[in-house]
């Protein structure tokens, strides 16, 4: 039985002023090997949200740990919390994915090394993208914390498709991890004592993201399987600097090694 490759938690789309009074966010994580340790990229994020304070976009750049941006990601909230629009590039193979709204219309796409792209319809139901996962834990938590075994939709783009999980929280695990809660994604039924989990490990204090770990929705060099890293937030988000989203979104992507 193939596996589920479970990509996570995206060329610029929406070069948009800030609107008045809204917040500009920077947050930094740091990816390594899971099983060796070694350091393999680090992602740079700026979180744009409304006066309100609510969360609008993202930007996420991916660079070399010699500082070369080879991808970047590109997240609408705006359609949706839990399954935001969002496009990844990746210069390194050229793999593409994302999740496409216009108007009433969404799709989901992917475009392989070497391949046409391929898009269908967006799945229906309740749905969970992306980096979607974060605000849809963050609803959630209630129940998470209160030890529920919660169900939930996450879509894949490689497969253009969604796949039935189940989230809940690793018994024993606070102690570990100090004052923050994991909780393991996995897939639902029997594939899940099969497929590899997902581990996030949140602040108890602010429901922020201290650590991700499992597959990444990286993939090699060559574009083909998916990294299994374990990323560190080591710092909570911090103002961004003036003109920092330009920037980002516009910096040229190269390609480089991840691997070593």
């Amino acid at each position: 039985m193939r596996p589920c490759r479970l990509p996570a938690a995206l060329a610029a789309l929406f070069l948009l002023p800030s609107a008045q009074g809204a917040q500009l966010k920077e947050d930094r994580g740091f990816a390594v090997d899971l099983d060796s340790g070694r350091p393999l990229y680090e992602e740079q994020h700026l979180l744009r949200r409304n006066g309100a304070g609510r969360l609008e976009e993202r930007l996420v750049l991916y660079r070399c740990t010699d500082g070369t941006a080879f991808a970047r990601k590109q997240v609408d909230y705006r359609g949706s919390a839990s399954a935001p629009a969002f496009q990844f590039v990746d210069a390194r193979s050229g793999y593409r994915e994302g999740l496409r709204r216009e108007g009433d219309v969404a799709s989901v796409f992917v475009v392989r090394p070497q391949a046409e792209k391929r898009e269908a319809p967006l799945p229906p139901g309740e749905l969970v993208a992306d980096a979607g996962f974060d605000q849809w834990v963050r609803a959630a938590w209630p129940r998470l914390a209160g030890g529920e075994s919660v169900p939930m939709r996450f879509l894949v783009p490689s497969r253009l498709d969604s796949f039935g999980f189940r989230v809940a929280e690793v018994p024993g695990a606070a102690a570990a991890d100090g004052a923050a809660r994991r909780f393991r994604l996995r897939l639902g039924g029997l594939l899940g004592w099969f497929a590899p989990h997902i581990d996030v490990v949140y602040a108890e204090a602010d429901r922020r993201l201290l650590r991700f770990e499992g597959l990444s929705n990286l993939r090699d060099d060559a574009g083909l399987r998916p990294l299994k890293v374990r990323i560190e937030f080591p710092q909570a988000p911090r103002p961004a600097e003036p003109g920092a989203w330009e920037r980002l979104a516009a910096e040229p992507l190269k390609p480089c090694r991840v691997q070593g």
